[in-house]
């Protein structure tokens, strides 16, 4: 007798058996069930999981009462407060896609941003509302609801919007039965990249991928029920590599912090008990070299970092502090971190350097993650697992983007033969163990952000004085990595380092501007292409200036 197709029979998903993943879900169950815990903190104010849920539905039923719903953008450039939080369950629970935008970027990167999402509406922090009312005129759009959140505990800002915040909720009711996505694979967020080359891309997320990489999180990082999470890297940042929804999940605490400096982190990893908390390298080193007398905790503090490799002197210093650290990496396009140095026991005999050395690699996939290898870029045949044979990394899973928002040929492109291509060169471990060693893109990561080195090189041969400009990254104690840009000047003229560095500044976000310029001609091939492996070896001897 055949069994063939038994277990489909009749066994067909259904609302009682089948729902489709959402973090919207585990903000509903913690405040169900933790209605009376800590969820937010930001100095004094102190909002329980009953409060911040209510919070989070007057916010989704005020936009949907202004008309915003399903597959409409919502903007919203903000600090780490409460309502940046708010907004990742608010902005989903009607339907819509929540962008949150850099901070740090300039008013024609950021009016680009709200016009390409055709935003809906843009949630406005104080800190950047000059800014960001000039690129709301420079948008040229007068149909987008601006709202301004307000901040007591900040100290000036104007007002830009129509309506505040508050206003909003308060067109909102906390009876709101919102509506959960009827399909997983619906939008969530929307993530603009650095821009490698010309605009930034829309990197989306669905609803699965969210939901995956936030318990990944959970899993990954080993965290207990009700864990303390301090809010060092921004939430704009790749949805704060998904830790809002963690958080949710986790049933924990949000310890919100609007300026990251050490004397405030360390007073909230002191006072609020903080036992997590994520951040660049050049956060770990400030923490590491923070005066003493600030380092006053006694309780076992967990960081996650990412991004160009922390030095070994650095995860020394932090561990010889009391504070783990965990290397993580990924992308944009991965939900952020989605591979991550997991730790064996056996490693925990080897020297400070050793250890140091073997967490400075990137490791392997998290638990969301499906695939990753390591692999020749055109065939994609794996290389060796010799820790020499530098290949392109690939990764495939459910916290892989959707695509990029709007742009088909940047979506096949970075889908190849059912592989996600980084862009970025590494090697893989006789262990399976992943460690980047180049980027294809040349990307420079300076403290946690992407800069292109094709960007900076435009706004160089802008320069009147300037005949050729190529940009690598120098390495950097504080910052991981900066740009450093080689100039060749036009016959007869004549410039400074520091007029180019100036120029810069004036013409693009000042965080991208070189911190180094060397003048001389520029190494090429003989098809006149230049050789920027020569000048990355050039950057790194350059002496440390102070």
């Amino acid at each position: 007798m055949s069994h063939a197709g038994i277990y489909s029979s009749g066994l067909d998903a259904n609302s009682a058996n089948f729902e489709a993943l959402t973090p919207l879900s585990f903000v509903e169950r913690t405040a169900t069930i933790y209605p009376e815990y800590v969820a937010v903190v930001y100095n004094d104010l102190r909002l329980t999981w009953g409060e911040t849920y209510a919070r989070m539905k007057r916010l989704g039923s005020g936009l949907a009462a202004r008309g915003i719903g399903k597959d409409d953008t919502v903007s919203v450039i903000a600090a780490n407060i409460p309502e940046m939080f708010e907004a990742h369950f608010g902005v989903p629970m009607c339907g819509a896609v929540l962008n949150t935008v850099n901070t740090r970027l300039d008013a024609e990167a950021i009016a680009f941003i709200l016009n390409h999402a055709e935003a809906k509406a843009v949630l406005v922090d104080p800190e950047f509302s000059e800014v960001v009312g000039t690129a709301i005129k420079m948008t040229g759009r007068d149909d987008m609801l601006v709202v301004d959140i307000e901040d007591a505990t900040f100290d000036g800002g104007t007002r830009v919007g129509s309506l505040t915040y508050e206003e909003l909720l308060a067109e909102g009711t906390e009876d709101y039965d919102f509506v959960l996505p009827g399909n997983e694979w619906d939008a969530i967020s929307l993530n603009y990249t650095s821009g490698t080359t010309g605009d930034p891309k829309g990197v989306v997320y669905h609803h699965r991928g969210a939901a995956l990489n936030a318990l990944s999180n959970i899993v990954t990082w080993g965290m207990g029920h009700h864990s303390r999470y301090l809010w060092t890297l921004p939430m704009f940042h790749c949805n704060g590599w998904c830790f809002p929804w963690t958080i949710a999940a986790n049933a924990g605490v949000c310890v919100c912090l609007r300026a990251v400096r050490a004397e405030p982190i360390y007073q909230l990893i002191r006072d609020e008990k903080v036992t997590h908390f994520c951040g660049a390298p050049i956060v770990l080193n400030m923490l590491a070299n923070a005066p003493d007398e600030l380092k006053d905790f006694s309780h076992e503090v967990k960081v996650m970092t990412a991004g160009a490799s922390p030095p070994a002197a650095v995860i020394a210093n932090m561990e010889n502090m009391g504070i783990e650290v965990t290397h993580v990496y990924g992308l944009t396009e991965t939900y952020g971190p989605s591979v991550v140095c997991a730790w064996k026991g056996g490693w925990d005999e080897k020297s400070t350097d050793e250890k140091a050395k073997l967490k400075a690699r990137q490791g392997v996939k998290n638990v969301a993650l499906s695939a990753l290898m390591v692999a020749d870029p055109d065939t994609l045949e794996p290389m060796p697992n010799d820790g020499e044979s530098m290949g392109e990394i690939f990764m495939r899973g459910n916290n892989v983007m959707k695509g990029y928002l709007k742009n088909p040929s940047a979506t096949s492109k970075s889908f190849k033969g059912g592989w996600f291509a980084s862009g970025d060169l590494g090697v893989m471990h006789p262990d399976g163990y992943v460690e980047l060693k180049d980027r294809s893109k040349d990307i420079i990561i300076s403290g946690g952000e992407n800069i292109s080195s094709v960007e900076v090189e435009d706004v160089l041969y802008k320069h009147p004085a300037v005949m050729e400009a190529a940009v690598v990254a120098r390495p950097d104690e504080k910052w991981g990595e900066t740009p450093c840009a080689f100039v060749a000047l036009k016959p007869g003229k004549d410039a400074t380092a520091e007029e180019i560095i100036a120029y810069c500044r004036e013409n693009m976000a000042r965080f991208k501007a070189p911190k180094t310029v060397v003048f001389g001609e520029l190494p090429k091939t003989s098809t006149g292409k230049v050789q920027k492996f020569v000048l990355r070896d050039r950057a790194r001897s350059l002496e440390e200036t102070s």
